[in-house]
C-alpha cells in the first residue's frame, strides 16, 4: 500500500518559517515525479514545487521562488518543502504528491499525480 504522510504545518507569522516533510512508503522512490500542492478555501489546488528523481530537475510556481526550496532523501524516501519569508496568501492546505514511473521534469498538472497525502494545514497570519 502506498502512503504519504506530511507534517510539519502550522500557524506561523508573516515573514517565517515552515518545513514540511512527506515520507513515501510503498513506493518506489526512484523515477518518480514528487512535491507539493496547496489548495486555498474557495481556489482550483496548485502546483507549488516537484522534483524529479530521475534528473532532480525541478518546479516552481512563480510566487513561491526565490522563497520555498524543495529537496529529496532518497534513502529515506522523504521529500521536504522549505518554506521561508511567508505570506499571508501562502496559507492553504498542502497535499504531498507522487507519480511515477517518470522521467524528465516535473510538471505542475495535478491529474498526472497518481498518490496523495492526506494534507497539512499552512496558516500564516498577518
Amino acid at each position: 500500500e502506498v502512503q504519504l504522510v506530511e507534517s510539519g504545518g502550522g500557524l506561523v507569522q508573516a515573514g517565517g518559517s515552515l518545513r514540511l516533510s512527506c515520507a513515501v512508503s510503498g513506493f518506489t522512490f526512484d523515477e518518480t515525479a514528487i512535491g507539493w500542492f496547496r489548495q486555498a478555501p474557495g481556489r482550483e489546488r496548485e502546483g507549488v514545487s516537484l522534483i524529479s528523481s530521475s534528473d532532480g530537475s525541478t518546479y516552481y510556481a512563480d510566487s513561491v521562488k526565490g522563497r520555498f526550496t524543495i529537496s529529496s532523501d532518497n534513502a529515506k524516501n522523504t521529500v521536504y518543502l522549505q518554506m521561508n519569508s511567508l505570506k499571508p496568501e501562502d496559507t492553504a492546505v498542502y497535499y504531498c504528491a507522487a507519480a511515477g514511473p517518470w522521467a524528465g521534469p516535473p510538471i505542475a498538472a495535478a491529474d498526472e499525480y497518481n498518490y496523495w497525502g492526506q494534507g497539512t494545514q499552512v496558516t500564516v497570519s498577518s
